[in-house]
């Protein structure tokens, strides 16, 4: 009876065995280690994470590219976007090589955003579901995404010697496009497009002053761009000599040229057709390494032919002349 306390009745007090240990302490080891709550693009089931992967992929391949832009190196930046449903929409089925199709989460899905889906399921490009905030960030202040963006890698711009090579090899006749000054990538566009339809092998820029191979270049050319590559030249002049000394003729043209084009005399021989730009046409020193500059006949009523449809009809001219021969 002696652990038994007077007082209330049945109240037994047991030996203390140590000191009680409260909640808190019980709780302390759990609570530990913790620390603050990982960044979005830390945490793997994030989309940001994938996001993160991407980009440094990205300044991976652009820190071992090197050199400039031409003889195959990557020109520009690493990436280029589109942006809207109907960009999207006709990249895509222009067959741009994209990277990353990127929809904002909570997107209405109408049949335009199906088919981009739908197109880009089937040709293994990833897509990220990512906010509304992320994805305004990606397409830049100004732009109206829509609820969608795509990422296309930068163009692979070949060199003009080797494109000489590969047509000489294949036992064809060569015919190039150079453009002198050509600004606007729809006119690059077209002209990619026209070449390829009249058996042409390839186009040449510079690297200065000059449309690049571009998103919006790839939907004016419908996807031309896979079939016909093009070469950019740190000097026009001196890619042109490169040219000549193979034996490729030059013809410039110009609204005041010396001879006609319909029934060109150099069209069954190795050639370069040169257009420059619809204000200023030929530059003085690529006129000078013409062989020969040629009009295409029009109206008086028309002062000048757009730099894109000029290099059509002379495309298709010789394209002609090479049947009929």
């Amino acid at each position: 009876m002696g652990n038994i306390r007077k007082g209330r009745p049945g109240a037994v007090r047991k030996k203390s065995r140590g000191k009680a240990v409260g909640s808190g302490g019980q709780g302390r080891q759990a609570l530990e280690g913790r620390g603050p709550t990982p960044k979005a693009e830390d945490r793997t089931y994030h989309p940001a994470y994938k996001a993160k992967l991407l980009r440094e992929k990205a300044k991976l391949r652009r820190n071992n590219s090197g050199g400039d832009n031409c003889g195959g190196v990557r020109g520009g930046a690493d990436t280029e976007t589109v942006t809207g449903r109907n960009s999207v929409l006709e990249a895509l089925r222009a067959k741009i090589p994209a990277t990353t199709l990127y929809i904002a989460q909570r997107t209405e899905f109408d049949e335009r955003v199906r088919e981009i889906l739908g197109i880009a399921t089937g040709r293994d490009i990833p897509v990220m579901e990512i906010t509304k905030a992320e994805l305004d960030r990606l397409a830049g202040r100004d732009s109206v995404h829509q609820g969608v963006l795509l990422k296309v890698a930068a163009y692979r711009y070949a060199h003009h010697m080797d494109l000489l090579e590969q047509t000489f090899d294949s036992g064809e006749i060569p015919l190039f496009a150079v453009l002198d000054g050509v600004t606007d990538p729809r006119n690059l566009g077209a002209i990619i497009r026209s070449l390829a339809a009249f058996g042409g092998h390839g186009v040449i820029v510079p690297q200065r002053r000059s449309a690049g191979v571009t998103a919006a270049v790839w939907k004016t050319s419908a996807g031309a761009v896979a079939r016909c590559p093009v070469a950019m030249a740190s000097n026009l002049t001196g890619a042109i000599k490169d040219l000549k000394k193979q034996g490729v003729f030059v013809v410039g043209l110009d609204g005041h040229g010396e001879t006609e084009l319909p029934g060109l005399y150099l069209a069954d021989r190795p050639l370069a057709l040169v257009v420059g730009s619809e204000g200023s046409g030929l530059s003085r020193l690529v006129t000078e390494q013409c062989d020969a500059t040629v009009s295409i006949p029009i109206s008086q009523a028309t002062e000048s032919l757009n730099a894109a449809i000029a290099m059509s009809i002379a495309c298709y001219e010789v394209a002609k002349l090479r049947a009929e021969a």
